[in-house]
């Protein structure tokens, strides 16, 4: 028997939580979803995740909520971290003082437990141990709390960084994506081993944008050289995430699906 995993690509400020909450219902109805996980390290307007944008998502029917290199960008959610088990931030900064990387949910029927490390190819400004090390820790970890689902999040800047932890636990884990471009990839698939695996998950936000920004900020950021600070932009937005088909007793994926809304 398998699971339904849904796994939604960065969540960007209101707008896209709003968004989310309008569709979240009608696509874990379609989908027949038994557990779901959110990026939502942007979740907050203006940038990084605050008590409220999590609670929010928590509230329209998150599981866990995973981070990034932006989840303490805000400090009125240090606190908010150590306090609810089912928010990570990536295991792996240097910064880390506050909350987790690992979680473990107990969902009656199996044990699902969600890994959040971050990258450092192109996020050398975010100290953080070698995810490849760490990893190992955490994979002993959710088989020790009898795991039977392990699910990564790998919120990092390079494709080729990506790929490489994923083949890295094709596996051991259960399904694993990476989060932070804010571009949905094309290349989905089941590894050899039986992870389920996608580069990127993509975005939930404003369609018409620079992965999320007012696009004539970036575009005079490059042009011009110019600082204004990000704006999100506005208008219609899309629903960027993977469903994962995930049997409870091997752990293996057994399919795997896009969703581009």
């Amino acid at each position: 028997m398998a699971i339904r995993v849904l796994c939604i690509g960065d969540v960007c400020g209101s707008i896209g939580r709003d968004a989310l909450q309008k569709s979240l219902n009608l696509i874990k109805k379609q989908y027949k979803i038994d557990f779901t996980i959110a990026n939502g390290e942007n979740s907050a307007d203006g940038n990084g995740v605050t008590p409220e944008s999590a609670g929010h998502l928590f509230g329209i029917g998150i599981d866990v909520i995973t981070g990034g290199n932006h989840t303490f960008r805000r400090k009125e959610v240090f606190d908010f971290l150590d306090e609810n088990a089912y928010i990570l931030r990536p295991h792996n900064l240097h910064t880390a003082d506050y909350g987790r990387g690992y979680t473990l949910v107990d969902m009656g029927r199996t044990k699902v437990a969600v890994i959040n490390l971050c990258g450092t190819v192109y996020l050398e400004q975010q100290a953080a141990d070698n995810p490849f090390l760490c990893i190992d820790e955490l994979l002993e970890k959710a088989e020790a709390d009898g795991a039977k689902i392990i699910i990564v999040d790998f919120h990092a800047e390079a494709t080729s960084e990506k790929r490489a932890l994923g083949l890295y636990v094709d596996g051991k884990a259960s399904a694993f994506f990476g989060t932070h471009t804010h571009v949905q990839t094309a290349d989905l698939q089941i590894l050899p081993g039986g992870t389920g695996y996608i580069t990127d998950l993509g975005m939930t936000g404003p369609k018409n944008s620079v992965l999320g920004v007012k696009s004539d900020i970036i575009i005079s950021r490059f042009k011009d050289k110019t600082t204004d600070k990000f704006q999100l932009a506005a208008g219609e937005c899309i629903i960027n995430a993977c469903v994962f088909d995930i049997d409870e007793y091997s752990g293996k994926t057994v399919a795997v699906e896009r969703i581009f809304l």
